[in-house]
């Protein structure tokens, strides 16, 4: 039986469920129904102040510094095994308001879970160093925390994301004050509840749903964080910047991609059929790494397009509530932009083989789409949609597929899919981006580290690499 959905939220501040201060809410509407589901306290300014006085006392505290690496780390595992009890209205919530299928759903629950424990079993692994100078001196680094982490999380997958960035900053000694997305913000208001459940101090997480001119700001620009974290757009992300470079803080920043999948002659077909199929339609798209641009030799192109086509075509499009295999965009919004992008496709004379259109019926449903007859410079080459939309664009040689796959301002991710391994290793050294996947997409996992070049932005989540962004390295040096 589904959980049902709570009908009010409140913010997470300083161990304690908090209202808004002015009384206003904001409404979380289903984006398979377009209906207003539940309502959540509207954080602005004042909540924000609250959230990172409370994440500084605590640093100050130095609660958390004093609590043993281990210690830190079992506060992880209690917070993924209370995630086992919020797992079913975890799970309803992210199919209500942020339109994921029901597996995705608990798919979500479990990926958090592996984020939390596998940072929690990196909490006493990570050491500094001894350099050795010569007699009479003893020299070595230690890893220092920065303070607050402020942290602002993106409505595709708040709380894995969310988690992962928790985990980080906890387990090094930080703070953190996390802006939830406005568009689904329930998720991340559950693990609230689970750090709540599982004892974390009063003031280590502090999370606040508000709009992102008003809350979003008031956090990058506030002068008590000394960190900060970000998943979204290039241009939300270069404001965040700005306010950054004010006080020189600093970031780790995971913005968008248009990430290229490259497929040679001799490709297994089928293979990359499926992967790139799953790779551009997984949560209808709504992923920064999706695979929505198809690089393909021209001898091939034909033959898998009708392949992808074919796997497409298979897929069921509706409220996940209904076991269907995809789901909503996120909101009207987002749906009218991917539209807007698909016109312009059409109006630069690249062939629309299916879709473009929304689904007529309640919701936000844009069912797969494939453009044909792409050119490299067409904006439906350079833009990243944030939808289930596949460009299709052929190359001959080996040296276009690069210089093709290299050529957007992105540098997120890029899919290689042939049998040959020196070809591989050639195309994986040339190619922009931050992660590679061969003849398969999102190969890796939690343990990988993920993150982008150029415009992709810089830093790094996910893996060990992740936590060296939480940190500071201090030396001390002693003559004896």
């Amino acid at each position: 039986m589904a959980a049902q959905i709570r009908s009010y939220w409140r913010n997470f501040i300083d161990g304690a469920w908090v209202d808004s201060s002015d009384g206003r809410t904001i409404p979380v509407t289903d984006p398979a129904t377009g209906r207003i589901i539940t309502e959540v306290a509207c954080g602005g300014a004042a909540e924000i102040d609250m959230a990172v006085t409370a994440a500084r006392r605590c640093f100050e505290s130095r609660r958390l510094q004093l609590m043993t690496p281990a210690s830190r780390g079992e506060l992880m595992f209690a917070i993924a095994e209370q995630l086992d009890l919020l797992a079913d209205e975890i799970a309803e919530v992210e199919i209500q308001d942020n339109g994921k299928t029901r597996a995705g759903g608990y798919n979500e629950v479990k990926l958090t879970q592996r984020y939390l424990r596998y940072y929690g079993g990196m909490a006493d692994k990570l050491e500094g160093r001894q350099i050795p100078l010569g007699d009479g001196i003893v020299d070595y680094t230690v890893h220092m925390p920065y303070g607050v982490s402020a942290q602002i999380v993106p409505w595709n997958g708040p709380l894995p994301v969310g988690a992962r960035s928790i985990a980080c900053a906890l387990i090094t000694g930080n703070t953190v004050a996390l802006k939830s997305p406005e568009d689904s913000p329930l998720s991340l208001f559950l693990l609230a509840e689970a750090c709540e459940r599982a004892s974390v101090p009063k003031g280590a997480v502090n999370i606040v749903c508000g709009y992102g001119r008003e809350a979003g700001a008031a956090l990058v620009g506030h002068k008590d964080i000394d960190h900060i974290v970000f998943t979204g757009s290039v241009e939300t992300g270069k404001s965040v910047l700005r306010a950054a470079a004010e006080r020189v803080i600093p970031c780790v920043m995971e913005l968008g991609g248009k990430s290229a999948a490259i497929v040679y002659a001799d490709a297994d077909l089928d293979n990359a059929a499926r992967n790139i199929t799953r790779g551009i339609l997984h949560h209808s798209g709504q992923i920064c790494s999706a695979a929505s641009r198809l690089v393909v030799h021209r001898s091939i192109a034909s033959a898998l397009v009708k392949k992808i086509k074919a796997e497409a075509a298979r897929r069921t499009v509706g409220p996940g509530v209904d076991g269907c295999d995809m789901g909503p965009v996120i909101s009207e919004r987002q749906l009218s932009r991917i539209e807007a992008l698909c016109d312009a496709g059409v109006a630069e004379g690249a062939t629309l083989e299916m879709g473009g259109k929304r689904l007529d019926r309640e919701g936000y449903f844009l069912p797969p789409t494939i453009f044909t007859n792409v050119s490299p410079d067409m904006r439906i080459a350079q833009e990243e949609f944030f939808g289930p939309v596949l460009v299709v664009i052929p190359f001959d040689t080996p040296e276009e597929a690069v210089a093709i796959a290299n050529g957007t301002d992105y540098g997120l991710a890029a899919g290689i899919f042939t049998r040959d391994l020196k070809l591989t290793l050639w195309t994986a050294d040339r190619l922009v981006a931050g992660q590679v996947y061969v003849n398969d997409w999102w190969v890796g996992g939690v343990e990988t580290p993920f993150g982008g070049a150029r415009r992709s932005g810089y830093g790094r989540e996910k893996g060990q690499e992740a936590l060296l962004g939480y940190v500071q390295t201090k030396n001390v040096g002693i003559r004896l």
